[in-house]
C-alpha cells in the first residue's frame, strides 16, 4: 500500500478549503489535521476526517506530518512557518510570503540553515498557460525581450471591503494583495527587477489604502516593463478574468499580459506567438499560432508538487528566496511612489 503525504492545513477560509479540495483530489496525500481558532473549522476537520486544533504548537506536537499549508492572513506568516520549520516541516506559504521584507529575510534564513523547503503559494507558475509561456520565451521564439506589459484591473464591490475591515487599511490595497501575482510572473517569465518607478492613487472610496497604483519595471537584462493594477475599475483585462482559472470568475476572451522581442512577442493568457518570416519588418505581414493547453487546476498541480517537495524528490518552484524578491518587488513600488523616485529593489532583499 502506497504511504501518503501527511499535510496540514493552518487557516481553514475560502483558500484553505480550496488546498483541502486540493488535498482530496490527490490519491498519495491525505489531510493530517486542521488548524484554526474559529470551532467552525471543527466540521471541516470531521468532514475529512481529522483533528482540530486551535493552535500551530497544538497540531505539531500531536501529528507526525511530512508538511503544512498555511493559508492564514500574512500577518501570521512569519511566526507559523518559524513553528514549522524549527521542528524541520516544510511549509508551502500562502502568498505573500511574510508581511515584511525583513519578517522574510529571517524566515528564509532559518529555513537555509535548517535545509528545510519553502515553497510560496504563487500557484499561477503551476498553471498549464504559463509552464508553455515560459516554455516559448526559453526557446528562444521571442528573441531577446525588450519590453513587457502586465494588467490586473477589475471592480471590487464595497461588500468585499465591509466583510473585513483589514480590507480599508493601509497595506491592504491592490498593490499588496493582488499585484504580488503577476510580479511573481513578471519575474518568472521576465528576469528579475532590479529597480522601479511609480505612482498610487489614494481610495475615492475613503479607505486608507490605494485603489490604483502603476509601475514602470527595468529588468536586470535591460528589457523594461509596465504594470498597472486597480481595484475600482471595470474591466476584463485580469489574470481573473482572462484565465478560467477560478470559475468563481467570470471568463472572457481577453488578454491580460504582453511580452515583447526582437523576434516575436507572445499574448497571455491566449499564448499567441506573434513572429514574421524572414528579417522582421513593420511593413511585413504579421502571424500567430498558439498550443493547445491541456487545462489542469494549478491548486492541485502545486500540491501534488508540495508533496514531491516534502519527500525530497524535487526543489520548490517557488522558493522561499522568491516570495522574498516578489515582495521586495512590491514594497520597492510602495517606497517609489511615496518618495517619487526611482527605488533599487535589491535594497529590500
Amino acid at each position: 500500500m502506497e504511504k501518503k503525504t501527511r499535510i496540514a492545513l493552518v487557516g481553514a477560509g475560502l483558500v484553505g478549503k480550496r488546498h483541502i479540495a486540493a488535498i482530496n483530489e490527490l490519491s498519495n496525500i491525505e489531510l493530517a489535521g486542521v488548524v484554526d481558532t474559529d470551532i467552525s473549522a471543527k466540521k471541516i476537520a470531521d468532514q475529512n476526517h481529522c483533528n482540530w486544533y486551535e493552535s500551530v504548537d497544538e497540531m505539531l506536537t500531536e501529528e507526525r506530518i511530512n508538511g503544512a499549508v498555511l493559508s492564514t492572513p500574512t500577518t501570521l506568516h512569519a511566526k507559523q512557518a518559524q513553528l514549522c520549520v524549527q521542528r524541520d516541516i516544510p511549509v508551502l506559504i500562502e502568498k505573500p510570503i511574510t508581511a515584511s521584507t525583513a519578517e522574510g529575510k529571517e524566515l528564509v534564513n532559518t529555513a537555509s540553515a535548517r535545509d528545510v523547503p519553502i515553497l510560496v503559494g504563487h500557484h499561477r507558475r503551476h498553471n498549464s498557460i504559463i509552464q508553455e509561456a515560459k516554455k516559448l520565451i526559453n526557446s528562444g521564439s521571442l528573441g531577446s525581450i525588450q519590453a513587457a506589459h502586465f494588467n490586473c484591473w477589475f471592480y471590487k464591490p464595497d461588500e468585499y471591503f465591509d466583510r473585513a475591515e483589514w480590507r480599508k487599511q493601509d497595506g491592504a490595497g491592490p498593490l499588496s494583495v493582488n499585484l504580488i501575482h503577476d510580479i511573481d510572473l513578471a519575474r518568472y517569465l521576465c528576469g528579475e527587477i532590479v529597480c522601479v518607478q511609480a505612482y498610487t492613487k489614494k481610495s475615492l472610496r475613503g479607505f486608507e489604502n490605494e485603489e490604483v497604483a502603476a509601475a514602470v519595471l527595468k529588468f536586470e537584462n535591460g528589457a523594461l516593463g509596465s504594470v498597472s493594477v486597480s481595484d475600482r475599475i471595470v474591466s476584463p483585462w485580469s489574470w481573473e478574468l482572462t484565465s478560467k482559472e477560478h470559475p468563481v470568475y467570470p471568463s472572457t476572451d481577453q488578454i491580460c499580459y504582453l511580452i515583447g522581442g526582437d523576434k516575436g512577442s507572445l499574448s497571455i493568457p491566449d499564448v499567441k506567438l506573434w513572429y514574421q518570416t524572414g528579417t522582421p519588418d513593420w511593413w511585413q505581414p504579421i502571424k500567430f499560432k498558439h498550443p493547445s493547453i491541456e487545462r489542469v487546476d494549478p491548486l492541485v498541480r502545486q500540491m501534488e508538487h508540495f508533496a514531491r517537495v516534502c519527500s525530497g524528490e524535487i526543489k520548490p518552484l517557488v522558493s522561499g528566496m522568491d516570495g522574498l524578491k516578489s515582495l521586495a518587488v512590491i514594497e520597492a513600488i510602495a517606497v517609489a511612489a511615496r518618495e517619487k523616485s526611482e527605488v533599487v529593489v535589491g535594497n529590500f532583499i
